[in-house]
């Protein structure tokens, strides 16, 4: 049976081509080809993964999934699973992390496609691959790849069927850098943003030292044990993207939960050779509440105590040990409710008045401790215009925190009704179009005071001709910034 779905799988492969929408290689061979008969076996493999009685953490929100990506009949009772978790429009984006069987890939292919099509319908790409692209070394399009790899098409159907209404970020792994991989994830994690990885655990061993090495498995990944994982062989064939979901479950402190486990010899094959199948949820805090219908003002004082935040993370990164009392003194700081607030939040660094780095987040997604600390990281780290920031520079580098109010779309009617609504120094501006978006912080109008210069050269920034501002399908956002800096 594994060689006839083995040979069926390579003639569906044979059918993909380059195209806008990546067409499906897997139907009719690892699932149904046609809607009507893959709803129905879904559907009846959702009824019996139902009868399963999983206790969900209490005031907790899922963040995370690993699904297996067998043929149905092999693994579809695992991945029916999902079905205890997930509802629907529960998530808006799905990162989607699997393996590479068959290309040797190192670091990440993003399909180039704008969609994903399997029976169930289309699936769009969502606008976050533009961020990931920018970072061709890591992530890089594959047309081999994209006609032949099984390890993300397969668990999709599962996924309209739960959750309908998704946009999706494919990403098949080959072999990288664990941590830089997470690094570029993690930006993009958001409450309404569900990270899924596909993968299979151990293959073709006999029956009962399959179940004792899952188990152990299993276990490793319960307890974010990633080192353990690698250090034996044929424990799961997407180990890579197992290892850079613990990495960001380490970050964030989520909690996993087993949902099921079984492999094939509990399913549809003999018990000589079996290949295991485990369906995992990882679960962390809930959203805090959204706290920025209107700025959230904070004293000097308080804005001192988030620069030296991001000073001292910069720091910690650096190997620089930190004065204990000092630190002592800002986490008392920190613990003021103020800073528990969600808001969007930028760390700028600038060496000798120049820019040495500038990231943030423009929404609410967190609380305002967390987002420093994480964009202090990025800024210094993770901002591609720039290398990581060395010992050397630390000393000398000034540090800037903003925080963001909600940004608000601006309606105009064409260029000329956009100038006369844009409130020079006030104004931090998102100019987006299509997947393509970039924005200036309100302290840039010192730099270009003219509302028509600086919307020239954020036009640039965005990779957009100087003139497109003047085009009405530009959506325009404004928002406006609380900022603070450094005083040595």
């Amino acid at each position: 049976m594994f060689l006839v779905l083995i040979l069926a799988s390579a003639q569906a492969a044979s059918k993909a081509y380059a195209t806008d929408i990546r067409p499906p290689v897997r139907a009719g061979s690892f699932y149904p080809a046609d809607r009507h008969e893959l709803e129905q076996m879904i559907d009846h493999l959702t009824r019996q993964a139902q009868k399963t009685a999983v206790k969900i953490p209490a005031a907790k929100s899922l963040k995370a999934l690993i699904l297996p990506h067998a043929g149905y009949l092999y693994s579809g009772l695992t991945a029916a699973h999902a079905s205890l978790v997930l509802r629907e429009k529960q998530f808006s984006k799905v990162i989607l992390l699997g393996p590479d069987h068959f290309v040797g890939l190192a670091n990440g292919a993003l399909c180039d496609a704008t969609a994903y099509q399997t029976p169930l319908g289309q699936i769009d790409l969502h606008a976050d691959v533009q961020k990931l692209r920018r970072q061709p070394h890591l992530f890089q399009p594959n047309l081999a790849s994209d006609r032949q790899e099984h390890s993300l098409e397969v668990v999709l159907p599962f996924l309209q069927r739960y959750l309908k209404g998704f946009e999706i970020i494919p990403i098949v792994v080959g072999p990288t850098h664990i941590r830089r991989f997470a690094d570029e994830l993690d930006p993009l994690l958001d409450h309404n943003t569900l990270l899924v990885v596909s993968s299979d655990l151990s293959h073709y061993l006999p029956y009962g030292e399959a179940s004792r090495r899952d188990q152990e498995t299993i276990a490793m990944i319960l307890r974010l044990e990633a080192h353990k994982l690698s250090q034996t062989d044929n424990r799961a064939c997407g180990l890579v993207p197992l290892m850079i979901l613990i990495d960001l479950a380490q970050r964030h402190s989520w909690q996993p939960l087993l949902l099921h486990y079984t492999n094939s010899g509990d399913t549809a094959g003999g018990r000589s050779q079996v290949v295991g199948y485990a369906a995992i949820a990882f679960y962390g805090d809930p959203p805090m509440p959204n706290n920025t219908q209107s700025i959230q003002h904070f004293s000097p004082e308080q804005g001192q105590s988030l620069v030296k935040l991001a000073r001292h993370t910069i720091m910690e990164k650096l190997g620089r040990k930190v004065d204990e009392s000092e630190a002592l003194a800002l986490a008392a700081a920190l613990r003021h409710s103020c800073f528990q607030s969600c808001c969007g939040t930028f760390v700028t660094l600038k060496l000798h008045g120049q820019l040495r780095g500038c990231i943030g987040n423009l929404t609410a997604t967190e609380s305002v401790v967390k987002g420093v600390r994480q964009n202090a990281i990025n800024a210094a780290f993770h901002d591609p215009r720039f290398a990581p920031l060395t010992l050397s520079e630390l000393e000398q580098v000034a540090i800037e925190v903003s925080i963001l109010t909600e940004p608000q779309l601006l309606e105009y009617r064409d260029g000329t009704d956009l100038l006369g609504k844009l409130q020079p120094h006030v104004d931090g501006v998102i100019l987006r179009k299509g997947y393509t978006s970039a924005t200036f912080l309100p302290q840039v109008w010192e730099q270009l005071p003219q509302a028509e210069e600086f919307l020239r050269h954020l036009c640039q920034k965005a990779g957009m001709s100087p003139d497109a501002w003047c085009d009405p399908e530009i959506e325009v956002a404004t928002y406006q910034v609380q900022y603070f800096e450094e005083h040595k």
